[in-house]
């Protein structure tokens, strides 16, 4: 018997292992643990294995568990959050979120969903946070940001919802709290954040351990804080004025933390005391980095700056290795078995190089193709790549591809 279990077991941790079932990854760090990747990609690109073609609209990302992929989009006036066979491409079920967010820069929402088990959890453009069914796709729960004294941002709301034990955690903002967290099962209201009501912004929050608790920490147009993941009291706060939008997710390792945004704001890294005191450690405008993202990865910060273009420069000291930006315009960047995966947001350019920090060392790219007709003037191709079990996932609007890069 137990010679037979063993062969599931392998399965069942391999499958595991290739899960990415939330934005940047189950520990929002944007690294994939994909191992056994294409290191060179051949020059006419790579194999395409599926396109979807009715994802709807928006510049949702995705969340993949198991043999489903989880995005959300657009169809006519309303949001859906949708799931699609990862072998065939084929969608298995569509649920109603909410109604549509309108834009200048796009309709349609702009969230990732998030899987926890058997249920997964989506926040539309216009604030709703809802839960359902993985399976079936069948409604459990509803709640919303502004009845929270949330008011919908100007290019809606994009944050992923993140868990944390028995808690979803979302960020309504405004002055009954920034931060909020329900029973992931009931959608009850556990606590929300009464001693910090800057309104919400775009980032999307991370958990950590710190100083013997597992703090939230979240971004918003005035600061950047940690607050206890059991009762939303605020541990800590550093001011951290934005301009227009907050966009990328934070950065954590070992008590420091890194906090960038675009329009010309820059970055900053703070270190946090055994007693939640906070210390600066740098401030710049090296890394003006807007939604593209920022990666860590032994010790160095990787993402494009509007300054100086593809940057990599040194976590622990804000000391800049490397700049690049003629090889490549701005776009959002994803790691996987030690190579970047860059996608030009103007013309759906997707770029491999090595992760390096000795300059910029290319290995293959490919023009997204096609492209999509429907795509507002003003947008572009904002959805980040991902990788999981050895497939490529790269968005425009409804069009959803899935790439081979296994390096079988």
């Amino acid at each position: 018997m137990k010679t037979c279990l063993l062969p599931l077991l392998l399965i069942a941790v391999s499958s595991q292992a290739a899960d990415w079932p939330t934005f940047r990854g189950a520990d929002r760090t944007d690294v994939s643990t994909e191992t056994g990747l294409l290191k060179k990609w051949p020059s006419d690109g790579l194999k395409q294995v599926w396109l979807n073609k009715d994802a709807g609209l928006g510049y949702s990302g995705y969340a993949i568990v198991g043999s489903t992929l989880y995005t959300m989009g657009s169809r006519d006036a309303v949001e859906y959050v949708i799931a699609i066979d990862i072998s065939t491409g084929k969608e298995k079920w569509s649920a109603e979120a909410g109604a549509l967010l309108t834009n200048g820069w796009g309709d349609g929402p702009r969230a990732t969903p998030t899987v926890d088990g058997d249920k997964v959890y989506a926040l539309s453009g216009k604030g709703v946070l809802i839960c359902l069914g993985a399976a079936d796709g069948k409604e459990i729960w509803r709640a919303s940001m502004t009845e929270l004294g949330g008011k919908v941002p100007g290019w809606g709301y994009c944050e992923s919802p993140i868990i944390e034990g028995n808690l979803v955690i979302a960020t309504p903002g405004g002055p009954q709290g920034t931060l909020a967290a329900f029973d992931k099962t009931t959608g009850k209201l556990a606590w929300q954040s009464a001693e910090w009501t800057d309104p919400a912004q775009y980032a999307s929050a991370i958990v950590v351990d710190l100083n013997g608790t597992r703090q939230i920490i979240q971004l918003t147009m005035q600061s950047v804080a940690g607050v206890n993941a059991a009762d939303g009291k605020v541990l800590w706060k550093s001011e951290f004025p934005g301009k227009t939008a907050v966009i990328p997710t934070p950065i954590f390792k070992e008590g420091q933390v890194f906090v960038a945004a675009g329009y010309g704001v820059g970055c900053k890294s703070v270190k946090i005391g055994a007693d939640n005191s906070v210390e600066e450690l740098y401030a710049s405008t090296d890394m003006i980095n807007h939604h593209g993202g920022v990666i860590l990865v032994e010790g160095n910060l990787y993402g494009y700056s509007d300054k100086a273009g593809w940057t990599c420069m040194d976590f622990k000291t804000g000391a800049v290795k490397w700049t690049e930006k003629k090889a490549l315009g701005k776009g959002a960047i994803h790691y996987a078995d030690g190579c970047f995966y860059l996608l030009e947001e103007r013309t759906g350019t997707v770029v491999l190089i090595k992760a390096s920090d000795k300059g910029w060392d290319e290995q293959g790219r490919f023009t997204l193709s096609p492209q999509t007709t429907q795509r507002n003037p003003k947008g572009m191709v904002w959805t980040h790549p991902v990788v999981s079990g050895s497939k490529l996932y790269l968005r425009d609007q409804e069009l959803l591809f899935s790439f081979d890069v296994s390096g079988k």
